[in-house]
């Protein structure tokens, strides 16, 4: 348990909590009948699929899931870490199609992008793994650009071997973002020294940005566990990167010249994920009111925005503004997501919700209602 302590402690993840829970707002989470679930608030219902997935965990353990997207052709392709196979793929009905890859036992980050009407994967490894007595392992990561049955195409090397960064600096990236008519291939190095790395669709590095010593401070990234592009407004496209510790999600620029900051107040949130003019998000944690964080015990949920207004917090408790303030959300007390780590969107408006230390379990599925 120390080791895994001190792996939270190093990689962004201890916080101290704060705000009150007001009980009135878990009314949301009830059983509409014995085998049926129902979590979020307003527009966005889910009905909970626990058994989603037809998944022989014999042949098939999981140890955590961590990221999910959906390719062309509507397969669900998940990244975990478990050391026989990193990549699981899944047919909507949850099926398992196919299973591949132990070259990245750190998996971690999984982007898709399309080039001449091909599908192509980015994986990214964190560079921690569960070792054979169940501590975690820290080594450098690596992000690799493969096609749907794992071919590597090309890695994107350490940043000290490129000049990027001093040596001895760490780079276990966690996230790959990719612009889908340049090709540029934005990393956030979340595990490691805290900045997002630009490449261009060659791997070859452009810029780099956040870290912790920046004089405007709102450069500064804390656990900048994410990153994505929010192209909801084509005119004025934005690199959405987050800040784990500070509870919020920072936009930039394509060029990394910072813009806003989004706060989420105790959300500890992984990546965003787009989807039409939607912010969805996993919150790995939820801090609880006073006393020190309990990152096994606070286990968190789902968000869902509307522009920059969460609208509804699946597995959590309902959203509430005071004076135009997003107020802090906690975690409903009957656990109903462990560790959310990332949302997938189908066409239907479904999500596959994959969940970090939730013993072993396979993706949760929410049914929209």
């Amino acid at each position: 348990m120390n080791s895994r302590r001190n792996f939270i402690k190093n990689s962004g993840f201890a916080a101290v909590a704060a705000a009150a829970t007001p009980l009135s707002s878990f009314a949301i989470h009830h059983r509409t009948r014995r085998s049926e679930e129902i979590l979020g608030h307003g527009d966005y219902q889910y009905r909970i699929v626990r058994d989603w997935t037809q998944l022989d965990r014999i042949r098939y353990p999981l140890l955590n899931c961590h990221e999910m997207v959906m390719d062309s052709r509507g397969r669900l392709i998940m990244i975990g870490d478990h050391p026989h196979h990193n990549v699981l793929v899944f047919d909507r009905s949850g099926k398992l199609l196919d299973a591949w890859g132990t070259a990245y036992p750190g998996g971690h980050g999984i982007a898709l992008a399309q080039e001449g009407g091909e599908d192509f994967l980015y994986l990214a490894d964190s560079g921690w793994f569960m070792g054979k007595e169940g501590k975690m392992i820290p080594q450098n990561g690596r992000v690799s650009k493969c096609t749907l049955d794992g071919r590597t195409i090309f890695d994107i090397g350490h940043p000290q071997t490129q000049g990027i960064y001093a040596p001895g600096s760490p780079f276990r990236p966690t996230e790959v973002a990719v612009h889908p008519s340049k090709g540029d291939i934005y990393v956030a190095d979340g595990y490691g020294s805290d900045f997002i790395l630009q490449y261009n669709a060659q791997g070859e590095f452009i810029r780099k940005w956040g870290g912790h010593a920046n004089e405007d401070s709102n450069y500064n990234l804390s656990n900048a566990h994410g990153v994505a592009l929010d192209l909801r407004d084509p005119a004025n496209p934005m690199v959405v990167c987050t800040s784990r510790n500070e509870n919020a999600f920072k936009f930039f620029t394509l060029e990394g010249l910072y813009l806003k900051t989004l706060h989420l107040p105790n959300m500890y949130v992984c990546r965003a994920v787009m989807d039409g003019q939607n912010l969805y998000a996993g919150v790995c944690w939820s801090a609880p009111q006073g006393g020190v964080f309990n990152w096994l015990e606070h286990t968190g949920f789902v968000t869902v925005l509307e522009g920059d207004r969460v609208v509804s917090n699946p597995g959590g408790t309902q959203p509430e503004y005071a004076n135009g303030a997003l107020q802090p959300a906690y975690q409903l007390p009957g656990k109903p997501l462990l560790h959310g780590h990332d949302v997938c969107v189908d066409g239907d408006k479904d999500l596959y919700i994959c969940q970090w230390n939730a013993n072993g379990t396979s993706p949760i599925k929410l049914e929209r209602i």
